[in-house]
């Protein structure tokens, strides 16, 4: 019995309505690149391997990486972000393109577009080198009055938070969506939650919830702290993502727990976009939010099976 036939969905019924649900999604958005390559060799000049590339991938990532999920699950996805004027840019408005996405992004001439470069051998990492800047203040306000202009257009909104700056005015792009009816998701960053008050949902992984809540013992710790951290915000719903534990959904009806369906891990970057992405356009489908998580659970199993920034698509989630 496939995964959808266990849930009570019907995989057509299921395909017309992702194919008729919009998500607005708004972060920071970044440039995944890789240099693929061989190493056989030290170099003279310092104890370092030589890496020769001899292939190079560009990829969408961070908040963009959510909206290709969203996209490759069938899904109408549109992007509204901060970039700079300069060829990273032009490069990732070609790539969303290419996935059918909406992309909205702002040119700062005053910042560089976060580019991170990965440098790969052997199916290892070497290094990362990370490119960024923040935004300007007259270019967020910008953005803002655009996202108070389309919100209500959409289903569901998802703010990608990856601390780069973008998301500066967040409370009020809360209020104006929760003012629209429309379900706000976030991807938290940081150790100071207050900013995101008034939220649908939240999505931290267990190392993001226990910078924030601190450490637990047990399953009923973890639960009070979730509990306690939904109450003080006013969130309608946590999830915290627990990698080979999980994922469990906090709500004031209880807790509902999802095992990892991941198989083989490869790569866990990316999976967090993937699992709030796949969560949101589900919502945006009117599927309930336990039945979303089952979904999303799935789709960051496959995802993680991946290398790099990937994404789940649709025949892929439907296939199980």
């Amino acid at each position: 019995m496939s995964l959808l036939q266990q849930l009570g969905l019907a995989p057509e019924a299921l395909r017309t309505k992702l194919a008729a649900s919009r998500v607005l999604v708004v972060g920071d958005v970044m440039l995944d690149r890789y240099w693929f390559g061989d190493v056989s060799r030290i170099s003279p000049e310092a104890p370092v391997p030589v890496a020769r590339i001899n292939r190079m991938e560009e990829r969408a990532g961070g908040a963009a990486n959510v909206a290709r999920n969203i996209a490759g699950l069938g899904g109408h996805a549109t992007i509204l972000s901060v970039v700079g004027d300069d060829e990273a840019a032009t490069a990732l408005s070609r790539l969303l393109a290419a996935d059918g996405i909406q992309a909205s992004l702002k040119r700062d001439p005053d910042i560089s577009t976060t580019v991170k470069l990965r440098v790969v051998a052997r199916q290892q990492q070497l290094i990362r080198l990370d490119f960024e800047d923040a935004p300007s203040h007259e270019i967020l306000a910008d953005k803002l009055d655009e996202y108070a202009a389309i919100v209500a257009a959409h289903d569901v909104v998802i703010l990608s938070d990856y601390g780069k700056g973008g998301l500066t005015h967040v409370a009020r792009m809360i209020a104006l969506a929760r003012a629209a009816g429309k379900p706000v998701l976030i991807d938290p960053k940081g150790d100071d939650y207050s900013k995101y008050a008034g939220a649908t949902l939240l999505t931290p992984n267990r190392s993001e919830f226990r910078q924030v809540a601190g450490s637990w013992q047990s399953e009923e710790q973890l639960t009070a702290k979730a509990e306690a951290l939904r109450s003080e915000l006013k969130l309608d719903a946590l999830l915290v993502t627990r990698s080979e534990e999980g994922m469990t959904l906090f709500r004031a009806d209880g807790a509902v727990h999802e095992p990892t369906l991941a198989k083989e891990v490869y790569d866990v970057s990316g999976a967090g976009d993937t699992v709030i992405g796949t969560l949101g356009l589900m919502l945006a489908a009117g599927l309930e939010m336990p039945l979303a998580m089952s979904l999303a659970n799935a789709a960051a199993g496959i995802v993680v099976a991946k290398l790099g920034t990937a994404v789940c698509h649709q025949h892929e989630l439907f296939a199980l």
